[in-house]
């Protein structure tokens, strides 16, 4: 009886606020697994292993994209349309299509990943030498390949789950598939090349394979959970006369819904693919084949966990924000869409900023704990981080911009973004470096202003097609500053008592903890002080937990 009660508690739905909180913690705990792992990992591949890393994941990234990311958000959508308007016979139906249009998908892309990855390694190398090889490249794209067959199936039920406000499942289900994915990774690399005393590449191969591993643990969770609490998705709220809704429509409403969605995600890993294919050959003329693929390394997979943190917080509000936003749009409530979309700026912009330029203030220590000295990694972290704080913003917009069904709006933003980016690449690597200032910084400076470009043509697209009024926003976003700009203020007084950095990775450590208590501590009194905590969070979510507890 006490596990069924158990089980009873955890299946209960979430609201807009509680949900975003849920998600993003479940969310982030999986970020800092995924940055935690990294400190064995790097040590057991290198810097040669981690660009070999960074090339399968990243092809990963894109396939996944175009297989899945906006089917289970779209599944999301639906579900929560159907539930509040009653039709739960279609709501059913639609989440049976949506797994087979989803391992159909799949097993397009897995097809497409493995038979064709030499022509995909080679596009990535090109004719660079002294690095990785294209059948060192090719290997891993076949092994991770795998998992794009599994993962479309997961992201349904966990679109199915949000469908239905059960946030608290899918946010464990993500923990546990990054605590197996990590465990894989680094066990399996470390016995890989020091018990069998294999290649490096296949001390790579195993990395990667546990993308697979993982979302298998994590699918069979989710199932178990579905099956246990079935009666929960089949309970009938309103009572309504069902419309005729045909397969066919509801196939129709999911490649709708998803098609913008999986843009999204395309548009933001071709972001990646174009620092892969012209990052590592533009740096190459200038440092040579072994920094620049080193530099390269940082960009696609070390420097770009930190950055996964941060986008974590945008990703863990969207689980949320999408049934939310579409149950006020169904109903026909402006006043809440109004009120929600300003909200999930706020929230962002109060958790993003302090973080992102707290990490780069930090960004020596915090890499040298992670990764050892290194002589590119700091300086690429100071700026890289801040390209997590306007994809958070631009995903957040974007995703809203489609919720309501602005699809043209959507793909005008996407692709002036990357065209932008694919322009300004090589050209501003270039031009920095005639400067003396860092090549690579061109780089990070032509993704900022593509998803700045983007963000800014959501955000004018919303107040005019939508009337939405940022005033709310802008206030608090003055005040987040200013409390930034305190904090900052804190940190620069530390460094004259505390020194920034030292050449132990453990020292580093405190040297870390103590600036973050600090600026912490200044930022969150500061806001407090002015209110903006409950202006922005409101009072109901803080008394709901201490009813409960």
């Amino acid at each position: 009886m006490k596990k069924r009660r158990k089980s009873k508690d955890i299946m209960k739905k979430n609201s807009f606020v509680q949900g975003a909180f849920i998600a993003t913690v479940g969310i982030v705990v999986t970020k800092i697994l995924g940055i935690l792992y990294v400190i064995p990992f790097y040590s057991i591949i290198g810097e040669k292993g981690g660009a070999l890393y960074g090339y399968a994941y990243t092809l990963y990234l894109v396939f996944m994209a175009i297989s899945s990311a906006g089917i289970p958000l779209a599944i999301s959508k639906i579900i929560s349309e159907y539930q509040t308007l009653g039709y739960y016979d279609a709501k059913q139906r639609a989440f049976k299509l949506g797994k087979q249009v989803a391992l159909v998908l799949g097993l397009i892309s897995f097809t497409i990943l493995f038979i064709f990855a030499p022509q995909l390694a080679t596009a990535i190398l090109g004719d660079l030498q002294g690095g990785n090889t294209i059948e060192d490249v090719t290997f891993v794209i076949r092994v991770i390949s795998t998992a794009v067959i599994v993962v479309p199936i997961l992201s349904i039920y966990r679109g199915y789950f949000e469908g239905h406000k059960f946030i608290t499942p899918t946010a464990i289900s993500q923990v546990f598939e990054q605590v197996v994915r990590v465990l894989v990774i680094v066990v399996g690399s470390y016995l890989t090349l020091k018990a069998f005393h294999l290649s490096l590449t296949t001390a790579v191969g195993v990395a990667v394979f546990g993308a697979t591993v993982g979302s298998l643990a994590s699918y069979f969770y989710l199932l178990g959970k579905k099956h246990t609490n079935k009666n929960k998705f089949l309970q009938k709220e309103l009572d309504v006369k069902e419309p005729k809704i045909t397969n066919k429509d509801i196939l129709k409403k999911i490649f709708v819904y998803a098609f913008p969605l999986i843009m999204i995600d395309i548009f933001k890993s071709l972001y990646s693919m174009v620092d892969s294919v012209t990052v590592v050959k533009a740096l190459g003329l200038i440092y040579g084949a072994k920094t620049a693929e080193g530099i390269m390394s940082i960009l696609s997979t070390w420097g770009a966990k930190f950055n996964m943190i941060i986008i974590s917080i945008s990703t863990g509000m969207l689980v949320s924000l999408i049934p939310n936003l579409t149950s006020a749009a169904v109903l026909g409530n402006k006043k809440d869409i109004h009120r929600k979309i300003n909200q999930s700026f706020q929230i962002l912009l109060f958790l993003t900023v302090p973080m992102t330029v707290g990490l780069s203030f930090l960004a020596e220590p915090v890499y040298t704990v992670f990764y050892g000295a290194s002589t590119y990694g700091p300086s690429v972290l100071t700026l890289y981080i801040f390209v997590a704080l306007i994809t958070c913003l631009f995903t957040t917009a974007i995703t809203i911009t489609q919720v309501l069904k602005y699809y043209k709006v959507v793909f005008i933003s996407l692709l002036s973004g990357l065209v932008l980016k694919a322009l300004l690449n090589v050209s501003l690597i270039n031009q920095l470096y005639n400067l003396g200032l860092p090549a690579y910084y061109g780089s990070i400076i032509a993704s900022i202003i593509g998803y700045g470009v983007s963000l800014i043509i959501c955000l004018v697209a919303l107040n005019r097609k939508c009337e939405v009024n940022y005033e709310p926003t802008v206030k608090q976003l003055i005040n987040t500053l200013c409390g930034t700009v305190l904090m900052v203020g804190a940190l620069f007084a530390l460094k004259l008592v505390i020194p920034i950095s030292v050449p132990s990775r453990l020292l580093n450590i405190p040297i870390i903890v103590a600036y973050t208590l600090v600026g912490g501590a200044v930022y969150f009194i500061y806001m407090i002080k002015t209110k903006s905590i409950t202006e922005i969070f409101g009072d109901n979510l803080l008394k709901k937990y201490k009813k409960n507890k």
